[in-house]
């Protein structure tokens, strides 16, 4: 029988455990709790050690609201949950500080999937299966992880259960592995066919992806204000932003896609000129005699594409003098953790969705993953629902699809009562209030 025993440990010790741990990730990291430390949380960093070796570590929020205390891990403990001895040494402990905390409940949401999926939702074949899918990493299990599910339900914890909605820590996600995109090229191979046009439409409309700094972030604010009006959700506030901003430091990156739009204007007026240039060549030709078949379907190409081009240019001069020579169309924000990157919020403008800055964002940061030699990026939430083309989610799921990746359904939220009588008081109260 293994001898465990468990301590607060110093903040770099818990952070050199997260960067090496396979489940570590930023919300299990100090700047992330510096910001829940801001909030009004205590945060206690544990480790949990056999002998002198740190076996598993987390932050411990204890959050105090004016009418009830509770505990709570974000994407932890990290912790091998198939081990059930180490499990239920590390959550006895976990329960006992909670109580001692004043806590009714424990809640956690581990960073440990439940199963593993394809692109569209479909479980994974068995590892012999010469059907693999594409951009799924080889040698990931079939099958549901139930061995650790139940070692943490076995250790009084309630299961929030296997729901399919977006969650705001997610339950779904989608993820993408670039082990194998060692350039710009073969990122952009294993993107979908219109993603790839995409990608190419943007660089050709004079996008420029940008990482600002905090005196823009209420250049970021506002794109996603408009996201956030069109979709039906609320947007966290400004000074949110500034202060994950200031509390993550160089973990997080901040983005803008800015449309030049004199260089965009001046583009087609390149191309207006060069389509009447040929098609004044070609009438010359035609003074001279009839022209071939060829010459004939070329000159009426050209004279389309001239017209049309008429157009461009005068949208391209609508926008300039509308919007100004710098018109911010999509933003995003990103934390990098030593494991991953991860895609946390982001919006767009509408009136400039097909110069697709939104997908230039994406492809901009998961090159910059490639040079970094982060070989996992992680697009992060989405919901759980693969087979409802109107579902009000799929436009965000399609958008992610697009780059190719695979899909991880995490284990999701559980809750241990800590203080059985006043959790249950809780749970009726918060019934009641939810009915009247």
């Amino acid at each position: 029988m293994a001898q465990y025993t468990c301590r607060e440990i110093d903040p770099g010790a818990y952070d050199a455990f997260s960067a090496q741990h396979p489940q570590g990730n930023f919300q299990q990291s100090t700047k992330m709790n510096d910001v829940r430390k801001q909030g009004g949380a205590s945060i206690d960093y544990l480790g949990f050690f056999e002998e002198d070796q740190l076996v598993a570590a987390c932050a411990l929020e204890i959050h105090h609201r004016r009418l009830s205390t509770f505990a709570e891990i974000h994407d932890g403990p990290l912790c091998d949950f198939t081990d059930a001895e180490l499990t239920a040494f590390v959550f006895a402990e976990l329960k006992k500080r909670a109580r001692s905390g004043g806590a009714a409940q424990l809640a956690i949401t581990p960073e440990l999937p439940y199963q593993y999926r394809d692109s569209d939702g479909n479980e994974l074949p068995s590892a012999d299966d010469a059907a693999w899918p594409a951009n799924t990493p080889k040698g990931l299990p079939s099958e549901p992880n139930v061995e650790a599910f139940n070692n943490i339900v076995q250790c009084g914890f309630e299961h929030d259960g296997f729901d399919r909605d977006y969650t705001a820590v997610p339950r779904w996600r989608y993820v993408k592995d670039l082990t194998d995109c060692k350039n710009e090229q073969g990122l952009l191979a294993t993107y979908a066919k219109n993603h790839k046009r995409n990608v190419r439409i943007a660089h050709n409309s004079c996008v420029k992806v940008e990482r600002i700094g905090r005196e823009q972030l209420n250049v970021f604010h506002d794109i996603c204000e408009m996201s956030s009006e069109r979709q039906g959700f609320d947007n966290r506030p400004l000074e949110y932003f500034e202060l994950l901003f200031d509390c993550l430091g160089d973990s997080a990156e901040f983005y803008v896609a800015f449309i030049d739009a004199a260089a965009f204007l001046k583009s087609w007026e390149d191309k207006r000129d060069g389509f009447l240039a040929e098609v004044e060549r070609l009438k010359k030709l035609e003074e001279k005699g009839p022209l071939s078949p060829k010459n004939e379907k070329k000159l009426n190409d050209q004279q389309s594409k001239y017209e049309a081009s008429l157009k461009r240019v005068d949208k391209a001069r609508e926008y300039l003098e509308s919007d100004g020579e710098r018109i911010p169309a999509a933003a995003a924000m990103f934390v990098f953790h030593p494991r991953e990157c991860v895609y946390l919020f982001s919006g767009s403008n509408a009136k400039y969705a097909k110069f697709y800055a939104a997908t230039a964002i994406q492809h901009h940061i998961m090159c910059e993953c490639i040079e970094r030699g982060l070989n996992r990026y992680n697009f992060y939430g989405i919901n759980g629902i693969f087979d409802d083309p109107d579902d009000p989610g799929r436009g965000l799921l399609e958008f992610k699809q697009g780059f190719g990746g695979y899909v991880e359904e995490m284990m999701g939220s559980f809750t241990m009562p800590v203080k059985p009588v006043t959790f249950a008081v809780k749970k009726l109260a918060h019934k009641i209030l939810d009915r009247s």
